[in-house]
């Protein structure tokens, strides 16, 4: 056993001073294995950020909610002609369903609008998004309040001129004084600030509410109207703990059915969408961007190891005379072997780690410009560059350092010569 580790010890510090003794050439090496590792790791740190980024806009909400709409978060089989025809979720029927379906633990009603301007007292936010939802939406996200309280069903029901504002707007509209108590102004009303919620952070998907603000769903419905299809409503459903999503789904999807008096022949004119499902469909997509990013990068992975194969072709070529020598000397064929093999693998790890270390330069760099939006690069895309390199160096190594190996040291010596 000590013999093989003195074996392997010798091959790479004769690995390492080859490489010292030829910086041009190792450097020209190293090219092509940095390009190909900062290339793969690139991606799959871009595709890895992305993904992190949309699912944490969605975890404020538990994977079993359900948004039902006259969209489908995802690909569909209807035609899109088809999908025009269908009519907007109604609130007679948010009412219905939460008056009729078992095992619901909430049942929200919200309504998508254009962003707004609020003032007050000569200061304004701008660019606000508006949360009209029902007053049970508060337990669905499970949103935390800073100060202050969230609308209850009585100011829910009978449209109150309250809302809750998000941390950002406060902060713009009261500068650190309290905004309890205070009345703003939207859509040209005045309404009481009643709550303000804690600090989220920014989010480039619009997972944060740092600068929303909600208002009972009645009142936006009375500004807007009911067939206004420059907003459409959606029901939000949460089912209770530990029941089964695929028949609590097929029981709603029954219900709303019935509400609207559909035959059983006819398709449904309306999308239960699960946020499970949309996190699968996430999942999809970025699994294929990941392949196809990978099968791109390949190729200059690819190139970096035939350029570590024909150096290594070249080296043995230029060393042959020293091979000679040193098998003359009693160097036994795996010496020989390691030496080379050695060499090409540290080439290519080299090549690696300083890929590596341009992803994460970028990944700052971009991480700063970007503000809301952090490219990570994780411990474990870090792994695969490393592996990925030393395998690259195996492979476009082995030939070289097996033919090496093998040659006669007598041929060697007069070939040298």
């Amino acid at each position: 056993m000590l013999i093989y580790l003195r074996v392997l010890k010798e091959s790479f510090f004769f690995a390492i001073n080859a490489l010292v003794n030829n910086k041009l050439r190792t450097i020209l090496s190293l090219l092509g294995v940095t390009i190909g590792i900062f290339s793969i790791i690139a991606v799959l740190a871009a595709v890895d950020s992305l993904e992190r980024e949309i699912k944490g806009s969605l975890s404020s909400l538990d994977n079993s909610t359900m948004i039902i709409m006259r969209f489908s978060f995802g690909p569909t089989e209807i035609p899109q002609w088809k999908r025009e025809q269908f009519p907007d979720v109604s609130y007679e029927e948010y009412e219905y369903l939460s008056r009729t379906m078992p095992d619901l633990e909430a049942a929200s009603f919200s309504l998508n609008v254009p962003s707004e301007s609020i003032t007050y007292e000569g200061r304004s936010a701008s660019n606000v998004g508006i949360g009209a939802v029902s007053h049970e939406y508060y337990n669905i996200e499970a949103l935390q309040l800073e100060e202050g309280r969230f609308y209850n069903e009585a100011e829910d029901v009978s449209g109150a001129p309250v809302l809750v504002l998000g941390h950002d707007v406060a902060e713009n509209l009261f500068e650190g004084s309290d905004p309890l108590g205070k009345r703003v102004r939207l859509y040209g009303r005045k309404f009481t600030v009643i709550g303000v919620l804690e600090k989220q952070g920014g989010s480039m998907f619009g997972g944060s509410h740092d600068t929303n603000v909600f208002l009972p769903v009645n009142v936006v419905r009375r500004i807007y109207g009911s067939n206004n299809r420059s907003s459409f409503p959606q029901i939000i459903i949460k089912p209770e703990d530990d029941v089964d999503n695929a028949e609590f789904m097929a029981i709603l999807t029954q219900q709303l059915r019935n509400f609207r008096g559909l035959r059983p022949d006819d398709v449904n004119n309306f999308f239960v969408n699960q946020l499970q499902g949309f996190a699968d469909f996430i999942d999809n997509i970025t699994g294929q961007m990941n392949l196809i990013g990978l099968v791109i990068s390949g190729f200059s992975l690819l190139v970096g190891g035939f350029g570590i194969a024909n150096i290594m072709f070249v080296s043995v070529k230029e060393r042959t005379n020293l091979i000679g020598i040193q098998k003359s000397l009693g160097a036994k064929n795996k010496f020989i072997l390691f030496q080379f093999l050695f060499e090409a693998i540290i080439l290519a790890v080299i090549g690696g780690l300083i890929g590596l270390f341009l992803v994460w330069v970028i990944a700052q760099l971009a991480s700063q410009f970007t503000g809301d939006f952090d490219f990570v690069l994780s411990p474990w895309n870090m792994f695969i560059g490393t592996a990925v390199s030393a395998v690259i160096g195996l492979i476009s190594g082995i030939v070289p350092a097996i033919s090496a190996s093998k040659l006669d040291p007598v041929e060697a010596i007069r070939t040298g010569m």
